[in-house]
């Protein structure tokens, strides 16, 4: 666990920060991050986890989830005690349980079997089976309804899935490229800056709602031509200047990441000017795409700076 205490020559220690994400911890994560309601407490965590861990100071990530510094580090120091279970806090109160940790497990290992292996006929569990199946059970009789059974499930990480495919990093030089993107964001943040795509963006009509004659509903075209085409966003963010810019393109290639990449440096010049500081709105482009000579050379992907190992490749 790391703490901000004061050193013995009177400054402060390493500041609070996460530890690093494992590739599947980062998966839970970012899948959370953008598919749940941001006012719920799973996605401020979430959001509190993932600022961290990308270096994001405690002030900065307390102004982005709206809470106190204070609630900010101890969700950082929880983290790196117990991971994601963090995610779930348990807070005291009510009566008292019925339901140990051993029935618990019971429960865990129940729904996880295939209800042939216990001489039922069907394939999968539904919660009104399951429950029926751990009432009447000669070993373990478990007196449970759906809904409490459906919590102990979602608090055992147990959930009803379809069967996914996966994939996990097999570059054996994974770790040392994530030290050095971290060495890289760390002492150069004013030499950094994050870019990605959006799209492609297209305007079609949604469904909406009003109050109409009985059977004649308003009607809306449908976009059988759409003769503006499509869009793409690209969105930049430089580290050093906590700013986040981006604009709308026709199409996708690697010159508009090139224009990009010289976005801090346009800014910098015309702020020592007397210009407009504001950087100049660039394209966007998906950094998988991103594999011509020029823009590696220009950004430095293909060799680091001299004295150093070759900058990693960056890839979404």
């Amino acid at each position: 666990m790391i703490l901000a205490v004061e050193s013995g020559g009177g400054g402060l220690g390493e500041p609070v920060r996460a530890r690093r994400l494992t590739q599947d911890e980062g998966r839970k994560l970012q899948q959370l991050v953008r598919r749940g309601k941001h006012e719920s407490v799973r996605v401020r965590r979430a959001l509190i986890i993932m600022a961290s861990v990308s270096g994001t100071p405690v002030p900065a990530i307390a102004r982005l989830v709206a809470a106190h510094e204070d609630t900010v580090r101890d969700v950082i120091h929880s983290f790196n005690e117990i991971g994601l279970h963090v995610l779930d806090p348990h807070w005291a109160g009510g009566r008292p349980r019925r339901i140990s940790d051993d029935d618990e497990a019971f429960i865990v290992v129940t729904a996880t079997a295939r209800p042939s292996t216990l001489r039922r006929p069907f394939t999968g569990w539904s919660l009104r089976k399951l429950a029926g199946y751990l009432a009447t059970d000669a070993d373990r009789r478990v007196v449970i309804g759906r809904e409490r059974l459906r919590q102990i499930l979602r608090d055992n990480q147990v959930s009803w899935q379809r069967t996914r495919t996966w994939k996990e990093s097999k570059d054996p030089d994974f770790d040392a490229k994530l030290d050095r993107i971290e060495e890289v964001t760390t002492k150069f943040r004013q030499r950094c800056f994050a870019f990605d795509q959006f799209g492609p963006l297209s305007i079609r009509p949604h469904h909406g709602a009003g109050w109409a004659p009985g059977g004649r509903p308003d009607r809306l075209p449908a976009t059988y031509r759409r003769t503006y085409g499509i869009s793409y966003f690209h969105g930049c963010y430089s580290f050093a200047d906590d700013q986040l810019w981006g604009v709308i393109r026709q199409c996708k290639g690697a010159d508009h990441t090139r224009s990009a990449a010289n976005a801090p440096a346009s800014a910098a010049n015309a702020s020592n000017a007397g210009a407009d500081p504001a950087p100049t709105p660039h394209d966007r482009s998906d950094p998988v795409n991103v594999s011509g000579h020029r823009t590696r050379t220009a950004a430095g992907l293909r060799h680091g700076p001299s004295g150093s190992p070759p900058a990693p490749r960056l890839r979404s």
